[in-house]
């Protein structure tokens, strides 16, 4: 193929995930505790380029090499919910699922009606010695800055903080959960404070968002521009070769 249409439908290629992205940090720029997920750009050499004409320059082609996930902490909003909970420095809490633990920035607990704490999602909470929370559903909940639990003055339960070594290990399991693979050396407990009444908004602005999608979009649009001027350039170089 071209080289020019190569490297243009790359680039096509490119941008086109980059907009994946975009979008979905766009869909969850209300979710709490969700974290942006960037791209990093490179480009690709295929082996078959090598061995075009003489005196041509092997094409490379533009490629989203891999996507990262933002762990900056987003701003906290106060709710007024006492189980609401945001963590004001590094770590995650930590969730039972029927697949294994997970891990979240989302504070936004429930008190189910057995008196189990979980998650929005319904995966139950986990405490310091990693097992689920049950609270009395009529009295006051109190959690300070450690993660500590209280009831009627009495600790119930320290919520589990955990943060982990390499955090590029962590996997997206849905909008704001991860997942750690247990052959990986095990997480740690973080040192972070634990604020009650409060939920930690997305890591990203929207506005920014909205920017860089307008710009992909700009390229794109130049991208195709540029496949349909080689394709027409391509065209004429074969008409006049005929007529020769």
């Amino acid at each position: 193929m071209d080289a020019l249409l190569t490297a243009a439908a790359g680039g096509l290629r490119a941008r086109i995930e980059s907009l994946d992205l975009l979008a979905n940090n766009i869909a969850n720029a209300n979710t709490a505790g969700f974290k942006a997920d960037r791209e990093f750009y490179s480009t690709y050499l295929a082996e078959e380029s090598l061995d075009g004409p003489e005196g041509t320059m092997p094409v490379q082609s533009p490629v989203v090499e891999k996507n990262w996930t933002d762990f900056q902490q987003g701003v906290t909003i106060a709710t007024g919910s006492p189980l609401d909970v945001a963590l004001a420095g590094p770590g995650f809490f930590a969730l039972q699922t029927a697949n294994g633990p997970v891990y979240t920035r989302n504070g936004n607990f429930r008190l189910q009606p057995d008196g189990l704490l979980t998650a929005a999602s319904g995966d139950s909470v986990l405490n310091a010695e990693g097992k689920t929370i049950r609270l009395d559903p009529r009295q006051p909940i109190s959690i300070d800055q450690t993660g500590t639990i209280r009831q009627g003055g009495a600790i119930v339960a320290r919520l589990s903080v955990t943060d982990f070594e390499d955090r590029s290990q962590l996997q997206k399991a849905g909008a704001s959960v991860f997942r750690y693979d247990a052959s990986l050396p095990p997480p740690r407990t973080a040192i972070s404070k634990v604020e009650q009444g409060r939920l930690e908004n997305a890591n990203f602005q929207p506005a920014e968002s909205a920017v860089r999608l307008v710009n992909v979009m700009r390229q794109f649009e130049m991208l195709q521009k540029a496949i349909a001027l080689g394709s027409e350039m391509n065209r004429r170089a074969i008409e006049e070769v005929a007529k020769i």
